[in-house]
């Protein structure tokens, strides 16, 4: 069974409908320029680079003027 908590506001009024989960804070950022992030973003870097010297040698032509075709 879960314990209810009794919380009164700031003017004093009892609240026994609120309840306040424990708050818990991680000690490494997971946003940002994170180890983690920037591994995969040069894994993704290369595979594009990769990919886009593939489409160029199968065109016999440069990305951008592949693209100036589409039109």
């Amino acid at each position: 069974m879960t314990q209810r908590t009794v919380i009164k506001d700031d003017r004093g009024l009892l609240n026994n409908f609120a309840y306040e989960p424990p708050v818990y804070f991680d000690e490494e950022p997971r946003v940002g320029f994170t180890e983690f992030a920037e591994k995969w973003n040069g894994r993704f870097a290369m595979l594009g680079f990769v990919l886009l010297l593939v489409i160029e040698y199968g065109a016999d032509e440069g990305f951008i003027s592949l693209l100036r075709s589409i039109n």
